[in-house]
């Protein structure tokens, strides 16, 4: 691929940026979108260059990739580093999604569950107690029982914004409510913390030309296995049960876990809702019927 020269390095621009984490001299830019652009390093090599929503934002997501490279399992892109605003990463080179790939997720995302996490919500080592999920606002914050923490830190404060937004009415308020009151009866046997990519949609699951998937955009933290899995079902992952297939061989899921997909799901529909409208307020209200029927 062939980039146009950049402007000089200088300034708080992404080849500026770029030059400035890696080391390394930049021949060329190019625009991704309006909050990414691809630098060519001098000697080979191409970064991706993310302004942030902030400086805590730059480093919570630096601090989540490191935290899941450090498991040993799945793979994500290198860090080069954080300044202010800025993320430089390596830039993935895609392939297909292969069934080979998918079982081979699968293995590697159960092994990152595994590496564990010190208490529900815990930030990665490093990372801001303020942290994000995509565009929103997202607070790490610690507690010892996965349904009160879900419901207290995940669930509610979503809901409570939607509502005071007008995206949810007060009187449809209460279905989710009331699937929050009865979690410990609807979240299954009580597993340990484990270590989440936290918004795992397929958006952030690439598939490498070399046959490997990285994961990038992470919102890491302490949470219950089950979110990383209803994540990956809830916008359509491709080979989904061929990663479901690699999971359960490595780490086989508790009874009922199909059934709990919904619960699990509340959490990024309402994040949706808060962000995008009207329409993932109505797929989360749908959710927790269905999961308070269930």
């Amino acid at each position: 691929m062939t980039f146009p020269p950049g402007p000089a390095a200088h300034g708080d621009g992404p080849e500026a940026v770029a030059a400035r984490l890696t080391g390394r001299t930049v021949s060329g830019v190019r625009p991704v979108s309006g909050s990414l652009a691809e630098a060519v390093l001098d000697g080979g090599g191409v970064v991706v260059v993310k302004r942030t929503e902030g400086a805590e934002a730059a480093r919570a997501e630096a601090a989540g990739l490191r935290w899941l490279a450090g498991a040993g399992t799945v793979r994500v892109p290198e860090v080069h580093g954080h300044d202010g605003r800025w993320l430089v990463v390596d830039r993935v080179t895609r392939g297909r999604p292969t069934r080979e790939a998918a079982v081979r997720f699968g293995r590697d995302l159960a092994g990152l569950h595994a590496a564990g996490a010190p208490a529900f919500g815990a930030p990665p080592p490093g990372g801001p107690a303020e942290a994000y999920i995509g565009l929103a606002p997202m607070r790490n914050v610690t507690g010892g029982d996965w349904p009160a923490w879900y419901a207290e830190h995940r669930v509610l404060p979503y809901l409570r914004r939607a509502v005071d937004d007008g995206t949810v009415r007060p009187d449809e308020a209460g279905v989710v409510e009331r699937v929050c009151e009865r979690l410990p009866e609807l979240s299954g046997p009580a597993e340990p913390p484990a270590r989440l990519h936290g918004d795992l949609w397929n958006g952030n699951v690439l598939w490498g030309a070399d046959g490997d998937v990285r994961l990038i955009d992470p919102a890491a933290h302490g949470g219950h296995r089950e979110t990383d899995l209803a994540m990956l079902a809830l916008f359509g992952c491709p080979q989904l049960r061929a990663v479901l297939d690699g999971y359960r061989e490595t780490a086989p899921l508790a009874d009922g876990w199909e059934a709990r997909v919904g619960v699990h799901q509340l959490f990024p529909l309402l994040v949706h809702a808060v962000l995008f409208g009207r329409g993932y307020a109505e797929q989360a209200l749908a959710a927790a019927r269905a999961a308070a029927a269930g």
